[in-house]
Order: structure tokens, then C-alpha cells, then sequence
């Protein structure tokens, strides 16, 4: 039982602080949908998700108008579609083909994005793998609700170069092919090092194999509500300061586990995990930016951001996993630049370099995050790129990822506008020398030595 002021204290965060559940996404395993027959394999693929996620969006509009909790968007994440199409997709175009099922059916069902148009190739990749792999910039510019993801390395396997001198291709090639939309195709395309199966965000929300055949999982966001816990003390020491952090994490997440286990009611679908990120909009007042200022930085960027970033990323942690039976996903602090306004003008007067965010991603939950850079930069240094935050996460033992858009037409000190909750993006600039000879050699990074553990 909650009590009045419990009561009060959430009404506040919703109106004033920009509480709110980021997401309630439906996993839906697609492996009875396998089928050697290109044909029946779309048509099961369509069936399966039009009738496990017919309610999917109604449900979640009702619960919002029951709990008076904004809940943004109702999305979808399936089984990885390189092992879905590996029996029947004998081509690119045929995996297209299975991208366009996905669109249709994302569209029946009235969800905001669909998630696992994607290939887990950590160690090596099979024929359809790296079919699929190449078939994604053409299958996310002839749709309008897929998101990608590839995963290209992990702590036991270590990083597969191959895969990631392909995806600097593929980005590359995904940026000009959505040219006339400001290359937003690369927004909807996301590579990771140790990907979560459980993850409930876009664009990397795939259903893990090791998931049951339905499951939902919440993500909740609360930056305002964060930032307006830490203005009522500030100047107060490093413990207080962790202290209200973690409290405010705990109310929040508490709104995720109810949303989450009522969906789970009312849809008849086990209950899987509630991602606790902060994750910020383009909103005033909803940024992961303005906490770290509120912690005592002048720009995100300044000397102590990292520090400041870690705390914030432990806190929110300790706060929230008191606060739900699963905790799952990414959980943490997200900082994508173009969705938080405080990212994009720390990196519009250059106090946030590319440089300065590789060094944060090391204590927060994902990576290099809706970045955008010059339209001219080099598939290989994207690859470079790649390859230096999945050496982060095989090292550290934890999630990492790059959401890297190069803007066709676009240069330093320019900007594109994505709207909506992408937002707008400064072109930032890269280190134009090259790493060429480093990605043009064939293999895999090993696995870091204390990756043995059995």
C-alpha cells in the first residue's frame, strides 16, 4: 500500500519532473516461425506477431489512463532474424523481404518501433549472418518501423573484425541510402559489444533465444525527477548526495514494476525485466547532461565528468534493483547527444568531444549514442570507432554500443534535425587520421585473459 504523500509525490514527478515509462516492449520469439519456404516463413512471422501484440497498444493506453502515468511507446523485439531466415532466405533480397513482413506487421499491430532485425556474430559469422548484415542498409530504407542490431563482440569471445570493418561499410552505406532524410536510417542501426537479450530500448531491443515465447519488459526514465531530487541539496556532501540518488531511482523504478506487472496481468505474458535508465528526450528539464551539472560541473565535458557520471550510474543502480523483482536491459544513465538537450549544447560549444564520451561510456550503461559526424567520414574510421568502444566493453565485462550517423552533405559546425524524440544532432568532428591498415586486417581480437573463469 502507497499513502497520500506517496500518492502526491508521483503526481508531481509526472506533471513537473517528466516522469514517465519510456517503453513497454513485447518479446516475441519467432524460432516456431522457421521455415525453409521464404514464403510461409513471412507469412508465419506476420501471424505470430499480429496475434501475440494485437492488444499490445490498447493495453497500454489503458494503463496510462489507470495509473495517470505516461507510458511513451509500446514496441516489439523478436528473435534475431539471422537465425529466423537462415533456412529460407538464400539472398540480401530475401531478407528484405523478411524486413518488410516485420513493417507490416509493426504497423497492424500500431507500435512505435519494431526491434531484431539483427545478428549476433561476436566469434564469427554464418552465410546468413553476414547476408543480413549487408541487406540492412537497403531493408531500413524501404521501411518505417525496423530498428537493426549487430552484435560484434563479448567479453568470452572477443571482438570479430571482420564483422566490424563490414559494419563501417554498412553505416556508411545505410547514411547514403536515407541521404534525403538527414541519413536517419544509422539512427535506427546500433552495434554492441555483450548485448543484453532482454533489452526493452531501440534500436538494440532483440528477444534473446533464451527468453520464453512471450515476455514484457518495461523501461522507465526519469532524469527530471533525478536533477530536481538533487537541486533540494545542493552544495550537501558526497553522501547525501548518493543518498537522494538513490532513493529517487527506487521511486522510479517502483512506477516501472507496477506498469510492468499490470501489462503482465492484462495481457496474459510473463513479466521479464524492468530496464531502470535514465533516459533523457530533447525536453527541458529531462536531460542526463543537467544532473551531472547539477552535481557541480559547468558543461558536460568539464574535468570530473566521468567521475560524476560513475556516481550517477551506481546510484541509480543500487536505488533502483531494491525497487523491482527483475531488474534486466541496460539500466543505467544513457547519453545519446541527440536526445538531451543539455548533451547537445555541451557538444555544440565544444565542451563534449567524441574523445571525452569514449571515456564516459566506460561507467555508463551503453555507448557512443546517436552521434552524428561529417558526411565525408571513412567507412574505415567508423570501423576504427567501433572497434575502440567494443574493446571497452570486451575489457570491462560489460554493455557497450555505437549509434554513429555520418550526414550526407553535412560538416562540422553544421546540424541535422531528426525530430520527435531523436532530436537534433551537431555534427561533431572526428580524428581524420587514418586507421585503415588496423581494420584491413582479417581475424578477431581475442578475449582479455580474465575472460576465463570456468
Amino acid at each position: 500500500m502507497i499513502n497520500r504523500m506517496e500518492v502526491s509525490e508521483t503526481n508531481e514527478m509526472i506533471e513537473k519532473e517528466n516522469l514517465d515509462v519510456r517503453t513497454i516492449t513485447m518479446g516475441i520469439s519467432l524460432l516456431d516461425c522457421i521455415d525453409s519456404d521464404i514464403e510461409k516463413t513471412c507469412d508465419r512471422i506476420y501471424d505470430k506477431i499480429t496475434t501475440s501484440a494485437k492488444d499490445l497498444v490498447k493495453t497500454g493506453e489503458e494503463i496510462s489512463g489507470e495509473f495517470g502515468i505516461p507510458i511513451v511507446n509500446k514496441r516489439i523485439s523478436v528473435t534475431p532474424i539471422a537465425l529466423v531466415g537462415a533456412s529460407s532466405a538464400k539472398s540480401e533480397s530475401d531478407f528484405v523481404k523478411i524486413a518488410g513482413t516485420l513493417d507490416k506487421a509493426a504497423k497492424e499491430t500500431g507500435v512505435n518501433f519494431l526491434g531484431g532485425y539483427s545478428a549476433l556474430v561476436s566469434k564469427g559469422m554464418t552465410p546468413a549472418d553476414e547476408m543480413l548484415i549487408r541487406s540492412i542498409p537497403e531493408a531500413l530504407s524501404s521501411t518505417d518501423f525496423i530498428c537493426s542490431s549487430v552484435n560484434l563482440g563479448s567479453t568470452r569471445c572477443g571482438i570479430n573484425m571482420d564483422a566490424v570493418r563490414l559494419m563501417g561499410e554498412m553505416v556508411r552505406k545505410t547514411a547514403e541510402m536515407s541521404a534525403d532524410q538527414g541519413s536517419l536510417g544509422c539512427a535506427k542501426l546500433v552495434v554492441f559489444c555483450n548485448a543484453p537479450d532482454d533489452n526493452p530500448f531501440m534500436a538494440g531491443a532483440f528477444h534473446g533465444v533464451t527468453e520464453a515465447d512471450r515476455i514484457i519488459n518495461v523501461g522507465v526514465s526519469g532524469p527530471g525527477v533525478v536533477k530536481y531530487a538533487l537541486e533540494k541539496v545542493r552544495g550537501e556532501s558526497f553522501e547525501v548526495l548518493c543518498e537522494t540518488i538513490k532513493k529517487t531511482a527506487f521511486k522510479v523504478t517502483r512506477v516501472g514494476q507496477l506498469v510492468a506487472k499490470r501489462a503482465s496481468e492484462k495481457l496474459g505474458v510473463p513479466f521479464g525485466i524492468v530496464d531502470l535508465s535514465l533516459a533523457p528526450t530533447p525536453a527541458i528539464g529531462d536531460s542526463v547532461a543537467d544532473i551531472l551539472c547539477e552535481i557541480g560541473l559547468e558543461k558536460a565535458g568539464a574535468p570530473g565528468t566521468t567521475a560524476a557520471l560513475a556516481l550517477l550510474n551506481d546510484q541509480v543502480k543500487k536505488g533502483g534493483v531494491m525497487a523491482s523483482s527483475y531488474v534486466g536491459g541496460l539500466s543505467g544513465a544513457f547519453i545519446p547527444v541527440s536526445e538531451d538537450q543539455g548533451m547537445i549544447d555541451a557538444a555544440s560549444c565544444g565542451a563534449l568531444t567524441i574523445e571525452k564520451l569514449e571515456a564516459m561510456t566506460c561507467v555508463c550503461s551503453v555507448g557512443l549514442d546517436m552521434i552524428a559526424v561529417p558526411g565525408d567520414t571513412k567507412a574505415t574510421t567508423i570501423s576504427g570507432i567501433i572497434a575502440d568502444e567494443m574493446a571497452i566493453g570486451m575489457v570491462n565485462a560489460k554493455t557497450t554500443a555505437v549509434r554513429i550517423i555520418p550526414v550526407i552533405g553535412k560538416t562540422v559546425g553544421d546540424s541535422v534535425e531528426f525530430g520527435g524524440l531523436l532530436g537534433t544532432a551537431p555534427i561533431m568532428p572526428v580524428n581524420r587520421y587514418s586507421c585503415d591498415a588496423f581494420i584491413g586486417r582479417e581475424g578477431r581480437i581475442p578475449a582479455p585473459i580474465h575472460s576465463f573463469k570456468n
